[in-house]
């Protein structure tokens, strides 16, 4: 069965990629470039994938960086944020519709190659201020994607039921390279440990109780400060 993957080239993904596999599906992988900060994610997913043999194509959309106005991922006047997903400053980091943007051009690929589905890492643990993570989202495109063609594609979505940390539980059992996965939304050459997506994966690996292989800043605050004073783990 072939299906299109909607890969970053983060931890989520990469996991669903590698189960994927597991499960023998063919797959073909797709990333985007909006114009995000955190472009050398990019990178990373060209790499895993070539690694895997994976068919991987890279969409350029940058020419639509401008409408999603301040988001603080494209916007160079908008600073990231730092802190855990709970604090409401993390709405800065919202890309205006980008999950229907990026599993749209998916579907597209989906029907010319012929593909049965388009796979995407949505879990549990993702959060209330990303409106297109929610289930009702994931349902609602799921059906307008099966009337898309004539052929019909279906969005899979095998971990909407899986925590952060069950992600990293599963994909330590098919020994995912984690250290070679990128989450921090600075996108500088190490992840600085602070920002949301930082937290959530520094959360992950402590609740999932396996070691995190991930090269941090030196200013970033250790698990432990973090459990004991700052950060919700």
């Amino acid at each position: 069965m072939k299906t299109v993957l909607a890969y970053s080239g983060g931890m989520d993904s990469t996991v669903l990629l590698y189960h994927l596999l597991h499960e023998g599906h063919e797959v073909v992988a797709l990333s985007v470039d909006y114009g995000q900060k955190h472009k050398i994610e990019l990178q990373r997913a060209k790499t895993i994938a070539q690694v895997l043999n994976i068919h991987h194509e890279v969409a350029d959309l940058r020419a639509i960086t401008a409408l999603f106005g301040r988001s603080s991922l494209t916007n160079k006047h908008t600073s990231i944020p730092q802190g855990h997903y709970e604090k409401e400053n993390m709405k800065s980091t919202v890309v205006p519709n980008r999950n229907m943007i990026l599993l749209s051009l998916a579907t597209a690929w989906a029907s010319s190659i012929q593909a049965s589905s388009v796979s995407y890492a949505a879990h549990a643990g993702d959060h209330a201020i990303y409106p297109d993570c929610r289930e009702e989202f994931a349902e609602a495109l799921d059906r307008a994607i099966r009337l898309a063609d004539w052929q019909e594609i279906y969005l899979y979505r095998p971990f909407v039921c899986f925590t952060k940390a069950d992600l990293v539980k599963r994909g330590n059992e098919l020994k995912v390279p984690f250290h070679k996965t990128w989450s921090c939304y600075e996108g500088k050459e190490i992840h600085c440990g602070q920002c949301g997506t930082c937290i959530e994966r520094r959360e992950a690996f402590h609740l999932a109780g396996i070691k995190d292989a991930t090269p941090y800043l030196e200013t970033a605050p250790t698990v432990e400060r973090m459990v004991a004073n700052e950060w919700r783990l």
